[in-house]
């Protein structure tokens, strides 16, 4: 009853159905060494087969496999409660098997499928995991088998075959292996009414949470201390992801993404982010209250995620997206683009802090990988603001910047009292450079290297506003505050920087730019 008090919508489900099953009159040891998970999920069935009502975890020590969640069931975790993955390879158990196999997998497996999951729902409605227990992934794997789609040189059409894209998949060693191993914390697929609140992850796996298109979904109060990713919200609407940490050096922390796990384009939209905490410290740092440094490099050589970021798959796209309020340390900047063809439009970055970025604070990035089926066309992306976002300890090499493509340019960018200070340094061959142009690549925008800009870089855009901005730097820079390339249409105005006048704004190829109230700084 303790786990519920924070949680008023559980509570009043508990209240009407009057059903409270406890886990152990259903034969959980809490031990340690004991598998619970089929106490557990007996426990979760005889709540459904009542009607619903909260699956009550003790304080113990539960040793699980899959944990299936069933319409109208809140699992309520108590303080000292801690449900732990177990390792299959150590308890002759198995994890329930992956269930998505598709014709064309357009992502990683990881991100297809659910099943495999620590604890997972499909299709039910009106389900919470809250309460202040701990979910330990020590038996879950990191990574998986990746994508396959038309364009991989390996790639064949189940279709073509005759046989089914479960039988070809499984063909593949690496596909076959992970059958009975699980790489996810929390996975979901096309859930309804789903609360997620005040309970811990630790060591979460390939993906801490993981959602596809779910509905009415609020996720508060979770901590993630992790090495993969922490939240990844994926085709869904109406999601509210508020007052939640966490920390994930090896990967993205929050992470709104628009995949073909449904076997369609499914955009993401109508989304919160608000008050939350990211980083990229080292894993368990953040739970020992230690944040100490991590020495991940990442394939790219720049360092550490653990950010926020709109994108990675993104064939059905982004809308009506607010991120606010929230704490951004050592970590990368928000990123956000689109890459596979979806479009994005109506999003706002507002009253966000970044303190020591290892790359760019605030990046829109546009390119067509495409990673989709066949024929899907390239779309755009349009009307994206970054409002009142203080940025400290940046990297002078990667200012906040618009990369667009030349058939699609970013449209309608705004960046409004934007405060960075940056280490400074940049030289006059840094604000010579060209930054190299690609059209077909991932999300990431770290080919772009050191970019010419102190502050604000764009190319192919159009109708770009900064303004009311100030950039600073600890040493001279002899970049301008703004460098233009290939913009049609753009104001700047009331920044102050360490430029001044016409060396203030770099243009080229670049018509309609109106430059106002460019101060220098003392």
């Amino acid at each position: 009853m303790a786990a519920l008090a924070a949680c008023p919508a559980a509570a009043a489900r508990a209240m009407a159905t009057g059903v409270v099953e406890d886990i152990r009159n259903h034969g959980a040891r809490g031990n340690g060494y004991v598998i619970d998970s089929g106490a557990i999920n007996a426990a979760i069935a005889a709540a459904a087969k009542r009607g619903g009502g909260v699956v009550s975890v003790p304080p113990g020590r539960y040793l699980s496999f899959s944990i299936r969640l069933l319409d109208n069931v809140t699992l309520a975790l108590s303080e000292g409660a801690v449900i732990e993955a177990a390792d299959p390879s150590a308890y002759g158990q198995n994890y329930d098997p992956p269930e998505n196999y598709l014709e064309q997998q357009f992502q990683d497996f990881g991100i297809t499928h659910v099943h495999n999951s620590l604890i997972y729902a499909d299709g039910a409605a009106n389900i919470a995991i809250v309460g202040r227990g701990l979910i330990y992934g020590a038996g879950l794997d990191r990574a998986g088998p990746g994508d396959h789609w038309w364009k991989r040189d390996s790639w064949q059409s189940a279709k073509a075959l005759g046989i089914s894209p479960k039988e070809l998949m499984l063909r593949n060693k690496h596909e076959a292996d992970q059958v009975g191993r699980a790489n996810k914390t929390i996975g979901l697929m096309n859930c309804t009414g789903v609360q997620l609140q005040d309970f811990t992850i630790l060591q979460g796996g390939h993906f801490g949470i993981i959602a596809h298109g779910c509905t009415n979904m609020a996720i508060d109060g979770v901590v993630v201390d992790t090495d993969r990713d922490g939240i990844d919200i994926d085709c869904c609407r109406d999601v509210r992801v508020t007052n939640c940490t966490v920390n994930a050096p090896k990967d993205d922390a929050i992470v709104l993404k628009s995949s073909y796990a449904l076997g369609r384009a499914v955009i993401c939209e109508d989304i919160q982010i608000r008050g939350c905490k990211t980083s990229g410290y080292q894993m368990g740092s953040l739970l020992d209250g230690t944040y100490r440094k991590s020495g991940y490099g990442s394939p790219d050589g720049i360092g550490v995620l653990g950010r926020i970021k709109l994108g990675t798959e993104t064939t059905g796209g982004f809308r009506n997206i607010q991120i606010s309020d929230c704490i951004c340390t050592n970590s990368r900047g928000i990123l956000m683009g689109i890459v596979d063809g979806g479009i994005m439009e109506d999003v706002t970055v507002s009253g966000v802090t970044i303190r020591d970025p290892v790359n760019h604070p605030l990046f829109v990035h546009h390119g067509a990988r495409m990673r989709a089926p066949k024929g899907s066309p390239v779309q755009g992306i349009r009307r994206v603001r970054f409002e009142d976002c203080q940025i400290s300890g940046a990297d002078a090499r990667y200012p906040c910047g618009v990369e667009g493509i030349a058939d699609s340019p970013v449209e309608d960018v705004t960046f409004a009292g934007i405060t960075m200070s940056a280490r400074g340094g940049g030289t006059p061959e840094d604000a010579a450079r060209e930054p190299e142009y690609r059209r077909e690549t991932s999300l990431e925008v770290s080919y772009l290297k050191t970019l010419p800009a102190q502050g604000v870089w764009a190319r192919h855009a159009r109708r770009l506003i900064v303004q009311d901005c100030r950039f600073t730097t600890e040493n001279t820079d002899a970049r301008p505050a703004v460098a233009l390339r290939h913009v049609e249409g753009a104001i700047i105005r009331n920044v102050l920087s360490s430029a001044a006048g016409k060396e203030a704004v770099s243009r080229k190829d670049s018509r309609n730019i109106t430059v106002e109230h460019m101060e220098r700084l003392a």
